[in-house]
């Protein structure tokens, strides 16, 4: 298994914030979601940090393991 850092910048505007979460899009959900696709399977990211709903960051650190 291998371990990945990852570096995110983004906009929240239109996100409920960086947690998945049942009631809108997160920032954590639409990375898994993208991860997932291009690595064709399942994939979990762990962020070093929580934003609120339309917080944006820049150099915020995740991982995720493959």
């Amino acid at each position: 298994m291998y371990r990945y850092q990852i570096i995110i910048e983004y906009d929240g505007t239109n996100y409920v914030g960086w947690q998945s979460q049942i009631n809108g899009k997160s920032i954590q959900s639409e990375i898994e979601k993208t991860l997932s696709k291009i690595l064709k399977g399942k994939v979990r990211i762990y962020g070093s940090g929580r934003t609120d709903a339309g917080v944006h960051s820049s150099n915020q650190s995740a991982h995720f393991d493959v």
